[in-house]
């Protein structure tokens, strides 16, 4: 053997050690990140469902605005009942910090499952 083949043997083998510590070592980092983003995502969810009803109006409002409706027209005020029925849900909006949360909130969880989509993507390659 000449001094250049025993180069290039020499050069695979320790290319071969370095590239199995390499994918050793991000394939664990992988892993890592898989579990991180899967209970993150998991908890975010939670919390984003749990947010959801401040961004609804209260329907026991609407139905605390009829019953008050309904006993003005049985006690004989039909004028203070009124003639079209009451819906505060139509003028009811949701306020600008539940908004600004439930923003975050689903930010957070797409760059989770972002995250997610990535290190599976890295452990195919």
């Amino acid at each position: 053997k000449d001094k250049r083949s025993r180069f290039w043997g020499v050069y695979k083998r320790v290319a071969e050690e370095h590239d199995g510590e390499f994918l050793e070592r991000y394939t664990t980092d992988m892993d890592i990140v898989l579990i991180f983003s899967g209970l993150f995502s998991a908890v975010s969810t939670g919390f984003i469902v749990a947010m959801e009803s401040n961004l609804n109006p209260d329907p026991s409002d609407t139905t605390n605005a009829l019953l008050k409706q309904i006993v003005q027209i049985g006690l004989g005020n039909l004028a203070e009942a009124g003639t079209a029925p009451v819906d505060p849900g139509s003028t009811w909006s949701p306020s600008a910090l539940a908004v600004r949360i439930q923003l975050v909130a689903y930010a957070s969880l797409s760059m989770s499952l972002l995250a997610a989509f990535g290190a599976v993507l890295g452990k195919q390659w």
